[in-house]
C-alpha cells in the first residue's frame, strides 16, 4: 500500500467523512501562496481558498512570523485576562469597518460562532424574538446559526431548532422573472419580504441576519437596492437591526473591504471569520457601544475565543491586505475574470449565468432554456478541473454552480491558465 492509499484508508477509518458528499482525491503535503502540492508531488491552483479562507496565501512569510514569536510567548490565556494582542485585533477592526460606530468585539473561533454571539445580542439589546432570514440562506451549522439558515436540506433530523425565524425569498433574480432587470428584482422581493414579515410576525422582530453575497448557496449578489430598501420600509418599521453575515464577503473578497459597502446602508452588527486569521481559526462579532452593552456577566463566553496566536494572525492579514491593497485588486481581477467568462457564455450553452463581485464568482450551469440544473455536469467540471491541476468548488441549492474564490493574490497568468482549463472542461461536459 502507498502512502497515498494508507492515509485515505485511515482517514475513513478514523475521520467521521460522512458529512461530505466526496473528499478531493489530494493527499495535502504543502501549500504556498495559491497553489497546494499533493504526497506525490502534484501541484494544484487553488481557486477556491480553503473555502474562501485563504484571502492572503498560504504560508505568508509574515503570518508564520507573528505566529511563532506569538506561540513562543504563551498560546492561551482566556478573556479573564487583559491580552495585548486581542485588544490591538479589536481596535485595528474596528478601523476598518464600514462604519465608525462599530467598535467592540468578541472573538471566537467561527463563523458560526461569531453568529450565535449576534443572534444573541439582538435578542438581548432589541428585547425581542424574532429574526428574519433569507431562503436560501447560510448562517453555520450549530443549532442556533442552523435554525436561521434557510435550506431544508441542511436540517433533516436535527430539529426541532428556534423558533421565531421568518423566511422571505432571497432575490435569486436569474431564476426569478427579473433576470434581466436588477432593480426591478430587488424592489419587487422586498415587497414579498414586506407582504411575508407583516403577515407571520408577532412583532416583535429583533433582527434581519443576511450575507452581501449568498456564498454556499451558489454565489448569488443581492441586487444593489435591496437591503437599502429593506431596512427603508421593514427594519425601521419594527426597530430592528441589521446583522451583516460577512464571514465570507469580508477582509477584501468582493472588491470591497466588506461586502456590505457595496451596498449603500450602515449595519449594526457585521460579523467575520474565514479569511480573517489567514488561515487560523477566529471569528469575531463586532457592533456599536450600545448594543454590545446590553450584554451582562454569564451571558456568553468563550473558552478558547480570541486566542492569542490567532489573533496575531489576524492582525497581520489584515495589514497585508491594505498595505497590498488586495481590495482593489479583487475588483480588478474580479471585472477581468467575469469579461472572460461571459465570453465562455457565449461559447458553451451549459453556462446559465455568471455572477459575482470582486473574486467571488459562481457559474450556474443549466441543461436548457428551462434553466434545469446541470448538477451531474458541474460535478464532472469539478473533476475535470482537478485533472487539469485546478481546485474549484461546487456549490448551489441544485449544486450545479461552480464556485471560483481563489486566493486574492492570485497573478493574471494563473487566471488565464484557469479560465482556459474551465473552456475545456466545459466541451468536454458538453460532448
Amino acid at each position: 500500500m502507498s502512502e497515498r492509499e494508507k492515509i485515505i484508508s485511515e482517514a475513513h477509518r478514523y475521520l467521521i467523512l460522512n458529512i461530505l458528499d466526496e473528499v478531493n482525491p489530494v493527499v495535502v503535503s504543502e501549500a504556498k501562496g495559491t497553489v497546494i502540492r499533493d504526497i506525490d508531488g502534484r501541484e494544484y491552483i487553488d481557486l477556491f481558498s480553503g473555502i474562501a479562507v485563504m484571502n492572503i496565501g498560504y504560508s505568508r512569510d509574515e503570518i508564520v512570523e507573528a505566529v511563532t514569536q506569538q506561540i513562543k510567548r504563551y498560546a492561551h490565556i482566556s478573556y479573564y485576562y487583559y491580552v495585548p494582542v486581542l485588544v490591538e485585533l479589536a481596535k485595528k477592526l474596528a478601523s476598518i469597518m464600514p462604519s465608525k460606530k462599530l467598535t467592540k468585539s468578541f472573538f471566537g473561533n467561527s463563523g458560526a460562532e461569531a453568529n450565535e454571539c449576534a443572534l444573541k445580542l439582538a435578542r438581548k439589546y432589541t428585547k425581542r424574538y424574532e429574526f428574519i432570514a433569507l431562503a436560501p440562506s447560510f448562517h453555520g451549522r450549530t443549532l442556533a446559526t442552523l435554525s436561521v439558515t434557510g435550506q431544508g436540506g441542511r436540517k433533516r433530523g436535527i430539529g426541532p431548532l428556534l423558533p421565531g425565524v421568518i423566511f422571505v425569498p432571497a432575490p435569486y433574480c436569474y431564476r426569478s422573472r427579473f433576470a434581466d432587470d436588477e432593480e426591478e428584482c430587488g424592489k419587487v422581493y422586498v415587497e414579498i419580504a414586506r407582504d411575508l414579515v407583516r403577515e407571520a410576525s408577532t412583532s416583535s422582530v429583533a433582527a434581519l441576519i443576511v450575507e452581501p453575497v449568498l456564498g454556499e448557496p451558489g454565489i448569488i449578489p443581492l441586487p444593489k437596492n435591496y437591503l437599502r430598501i429593506f431596512k427603508e420600509e421593514i427594519l425601521d418599521k419594527y426597530d430592528a437591526l441589521l446583522i451583516v453575515d460577512e464571514i465570507q464577503t469580508g477582509l477584501g473578497r468582493t472588491g470591497r473591504i466588506f461586502g456590505i459597502e457595496h451596498f449603500n446602508v450602515e449595519p449594526d452588527i457585521v460579523t467575520t471569520a474565514k479569511a480573517l486569521g489567514g488561515g487560523l481559526p477566529i471569528g469575531a462579532c463586532t457592533t456599536t457601544e450600545e448594543i454590545a452593552s446590553s450584554f451582562e456577566p454569564g451571558d456568553h463566553f468563550s473558552t478558547f475565543g480570541g486566542n492569542p496566536v490567532s489573533a496575531a494572525a489576524a492582525i497581520k492579514t489584515i495589514d497585508i491586505i491594505l498595505r497590498e491593497e488586495l481590495h482593489k485588486k479583487a475588483w480588478e481581477k474580479g471585472i477581468y475574470v467575469m469579461k472572460r467568462l461571459e465570453e465562455l457564455k457565449q461559447r458553451h450553452r451549459v453556462i446559465g449565468d455568471v455572477r459575482g463581485l470582486g473574486l467571488m464568482i459562481g457559474v450556474e450551469l443549466v441543461r436548457d432554456e428551462k434553466k434545469t440544473p446541470a448538477t451531474h455536469e458541474a460535478k464532472r467540471v469539478k473533476s475535470l478541473m482537478r485533472e487539469f491541476g485546478f481546485l474549484v468548488g461546487v456549490g448551489g441549492i441544485y449544486g450545479n454552480v461552480i464556485r471560483l474564490q481563489p486566493p486574492l493574490v492570485i497573478s493574471y497568468e494563473k487566471l488565464d491558465k484557469a479560465i482556459e482549463a474551465l473552456d475545456k472542461a466545459l466541451e468536454l461536459v458538453e460532448r
